[in-house]
């Protein structure tokens, strides 16, 4: 169970990242909230949501009087739970309220406060150092922040925090004391007393900062600007000294994705393939998602110009790649039941239902995909005119899946579709009326619904 739940969390990281490295900030904060919660103990996710938190408030949040209420009584459950001792629960709540604002001073000391009482320290500076890299120009919060780092003895952080401070009040007689006396605190722990009088002291201390940021760069989630062409041509260099390490390698193309260098990215990973010298599956999943997004940024650029003929041709042209990119790789790895669900499912989009059927039948073995593999199916054999086995799949289904949600919607709306079709109008109305009761818009409900109260009550009357 343990292995299970970690494969999930990092199943979930992994798609966090990209999301991040793609921009889509809301999927990433939605993907790493799944993966802190099967593992709540890893920095590493955490620090990965905080940044997917902080850039999706950036792009979309907003704050009124009615969200700061929201989160005064958010934060009020919250010191309930830590009051009671209940830290891990508290953390969670924390978490959906740093969804809404990880830049707030009052949601962050919450988020602190319950990581504490559950005795994770480290995760408690996660939320702070998320609000010292993206809400670096508020003064409140920055007061927060270094008062923080203070009382943790981090004195560096408290320095760099009292300094933005004093850029942004800088008359400000406190904030200067308060600078002066972290500044002495960071400059004593930072090794110039250790290293006084000793042989290459000085140059060793140098070279520790240096390192130190490289390691700052490096850590962060989303790397811009010179960062970005630092940490490029440190990978470079590092893939010259060992040409057989992927890791590096797959580093280096990350770097040229996040800057949307998508060609020289595309050359990398083909590169690596050739030198690995055999099958990376992550790799040539990796080199896929790379080559769809360069078409996007052609199909992009060719838009603004208005060259609509070259808009058509190249999305074509990335509809084929996609098709025949996914087939070869079914090809390579056909024990790999992912690839298996989503050729299924392009087959499916494109009317090819009996080679759909075939692969969707083996992607009912994986856990990940089985419940939406058995949704297509059931498709498929509707689409062929099989609908006893379309309900059978729907109803498997259907009984899997504990809540409502997007999936079981469409489950149960095709099931009453196939009720409808057979006759069976009250069957019908109660399958959509299941539907309607969660969500009132979902595709053409209200109307179907109209229509068979309407028939039944002709048959009635």
């Amino acid at each position: 169970m343990a292995v299970d739940l970690a494969q999930k969390a990092q199943n979930f990281m992994n798609r966090g990242r990209q999301a991040l490295e793609s921009r889509k900030y809301e999927l990433a904060v939605d993907m790493l909230m799944e993966a802190v919660a099967a593992a709540p103990d890893v920095l590493e996710a955490r620090r990965l949501l905080r940044t997917a938190q902080v850039l999706n408030f950036r792009a979309n949040g907003k704050v009124g009087f009615g969200a700061k209420l929201g989160y005064m009584m958010d934060r009020q459950k919250i010191m309930g739970l830590v009051k009671k001792g209940e830290g891990e629960k508290a953390m969670a709540e924390a978490e959906k309220l740093l969804c809404k604002n990880p830049l707030d001073g009052d949601n962050i000391e919450a988020a602190v406060k319950a990581a504490e009482a559950a005795g994770k320290p480290d995760h408690a500076a996660i939320s702070v150092e998320a609000a010292y890299e993206g809400g670096n120009k508020d003064p409140e919060l920055l007061m927060r922040v270094a008062t923080y780092y203070q009382m943790s003895k981090n004195w560096v952080k408290a320095r760099d925090a009292y300094r933005k401070l004093s850029e942004i009040k800088p008359g400000d007689q406190q904030i200067v004391q308060l600078l002066k006396n972290c500044e002495a605190q960071a400059t004593m722990n930072s090794g110039w007393v250790e290293t006084a009088g000793k042989k290459g002291g000085f140059q060793n201390l140098i070279a520790n900062k240096e390192q130190a940021k490289k390691l700052d760069q490096a850590n962060k989630a989303v790397v811009t600007g010179d960062d970005a062409e630092a940490l490029i041509a440190e990978k470079i260099a590092q893939i010259a000294n060992e040409p057989k390490n992927m890791n590096f390698r797959r580093a280096l193309a990350r770097l040229y994705i996040q800057s949307k260098r998508f060609e020289e990215a595309i050359n990398c990973l083909q590169e690596a393939l050739e030198v690995s010298g055999s099958m990376d599956p992550e790799l040539d999943r990796m080199l896929s998602q790379t080559q769809v997004q360069y078409y996007d940024q052609l199909i992009e650029q060719y838009r603004a110009a208005g060259d609509e003929n070259s808009v058509v041709e190249l999305m074509n042209e990335k509809n084929q790649f996609v098709f025949d990119d996914l087939a070869s790789r079914v090809e390579r790895y056909p024990n790999d039941l992912h690839l298996r669900y989503e050729l299924g499912v392009l087959y499916y989009q494109n009317e090819y239902y009996d080679e759909a059927l075939e692969h969707l039948q083996l992607a009912q073995r994986s856990p990940k995909d089985r419940l939406w593999a058995l949704y297509y199916l059931a498709m498929c054999f509707m689409m062929k005119g099989q609908s006893d086995m379309a309900v059978m799949q729907l109803e498997t289904a259907r009984d899997a899946i504990p809540t409502m949600d997007d999936l079981k919607k469409n489950v149960v709306y095709q099931l009453g579709l196939c009720a409808e079709n057979a006759g069976d109008l009250e069957k019908a109305y109660q399958y959509y009326k299941d539907v309607y009761s969660t969500d009132v818009g979902f595709a053409d409900l209200s109307d179907r619904m109209l229509a068979v109260s309407q028939a039944l009550k002709a048959q009635q009357g």
